[in-house]
């Protein structure tokens, strides 16, 4: 006779274990892993669901995003492209304060050489 897996009593056993979560759960204020290790969790899940049985340990799953980010470098650049565009304009005047505060300086340095 082929071997049988007794997934029955692995889940009469460690049925108290198993609702309390996938990898653990906080008691009294700490973490405790599950005393029953993922592999034999992942085996006594897949006979039970090969025999037909419902696995009703698994915490239900979220909905899927469906919103797509977009190309995040497209984005910048456009942003890049409008800053550099109102940089633009400001340029002149940008320009005008720079040569004053050269011509400021030329100034002080002469006053000093005398």
């Amino acid at each position: 006779a082929e071997y049988q897996y007794p997934w029955r009593e692995k889940l009469a056993k460690y049925k108290d274990e198993l609702a309390k979560g996938v990898y653990g759960y906080w008691e009294l204020g700490a973490w405790k892993p599950l005393s029953i290790s993922a592999r034999h969790r992942a085996r006594i899940r897949k006979e039970v669901l090969l025999a037909g049985e419902d696995w009703t340990y698994d915490p239900e799953r979220k909905e899927m995003r469906t919103r797509r980010k977009g190309h995040k470098v497209d984005r910048i650049a456009a942003e890049k492209r409008a800053n550099t565009a109102k940089l633009m304009e400001k340029m002149p005047d940008m320009l005008l304060e720079y040569k004053k505060r050269k011509w400021a300086k030329k100034m002080k340095e002469e006053d000093k050489a005398k």
